[in-house]
């Protein structure tokens, strides 16, 4: 697949990094000001990834969850190659809930903590047979209380399963919102509460997808692609990462730097690669 073009019309030293690099004393921002650059940040990240989306493949609400469930402490495109063959021996809360757990952590086994995870899947298998009908619930209230369920992964549900809004606060969006000074929190919560504050609420399921697809493909954690970023003169920590637009480029990931995404079955609109199967390549 060719390269994507990264679309920005902007030139990076122009930005409050910019001032400040060429030696000028950066004025307090008014939290006004703040709501005004976070929404427009917001704005130029929709136009860069118009297809933004989950990067779990699913197919209905108990897929998603659990998915959702099997993607800590490992990637997505581990948990997509890993799916398949879980949901064609379990499809429902029921099978699931009635798993041999050996077979079931030796279908997950490569998307790590195998055991502790079949033990939450099986346990909020059952409790979805037993107290929700077989069906996943669409209320927060209600999530949360299964077996490893926390708010961020009941976020991800709600929001990509059953339109419910929500601010989905996993390591990328916590990264990247403290980096662009729209809170200085680190507990999840209070991070979800304050960015929750500054947008409209039809705007939450959007903003997180947007906030991640940035943080994977070009700002990452050790090594932002600064130089190759659309939305440098907003970000008042350009400078940390990569400035040469020639190397940041390289620093590319994803249909960014044109290479498969995470998904083995992408949106339609996506347009970089799928990812493999298991064991392909």
């Amino acid at each position: 697949m060719g390269e994507q073009p990264v679309r920005s019309k902007k030139k990076a030293a122009k930005g409050p990094a910019g001032a400040a690099a060429a030696g000028k004393p950066a004025k307090p921002e008014s939290h006004l000001a703040m709501v005004r650059r976070a929404r427009r940040i917001n704005r130029e990240l929709a136009e860069v990834y118009p297809y933004a989306h989950p990067e779990l493949d699913f197919r209905n609400p108990f897929e998603l969850l659990v998915a959702t469930v099997l993607s800590a402490q490992t990637t997505d495109l581990r948990v997509n190659q890993t799916t398949p063959a879980l949901f064609a021996a379990y499809p429902t809360p029921e099978d699931m809930a009635a798993a041999v757990p050996e077979k079931l952590e030796e279908i997950i086994r490569p998307t790590g903590f195998f055991r502790a995870k079949a033990r939450s899947l099986m346990g909020l298998s059952a409790a979805l047979r037993d107290d929700f009908g077989g069906e996943v619930p669409g209320r927060l209230e209600d999530l949360v209380k299964l077996p490893g369920v926390g708010r961020k992964t009941a976020n991800v549900v709600l929001g990509n399963a059953f339109g419910v809004p929500g601010i989905t606060v996993d390591t990328h969006f916590g990264r990247l919102v403290r980096r662009w000074k729209w809170t200085e929190q680190e507990d999840p919560e209070k991070v979800e509460a304050e960015v929750a504050a500054i947008f409209p609420k039809s705007e939450w399921t959007m903003l997180s997808h947007r906030v991640v697809f940035h943080g994977r493909r070009i700002c990452h954690s050790r090594k932002p692609a600064c130089g190759a970023c659309p939305i440098a003169p907003l970000c008042p920590s350009y400078g940390e990462g990569e400035t040469d637009p020639e190397k940041a480029k390289k620093l590319l990931k994803y249909e960014m730097g044109g290479y498969p995404g995470q998904r083995l079955s992408p949106p339609p609109d996506y347009p970089g690669s799928p990812a493999p199967p298991l064991g392909a390549g």
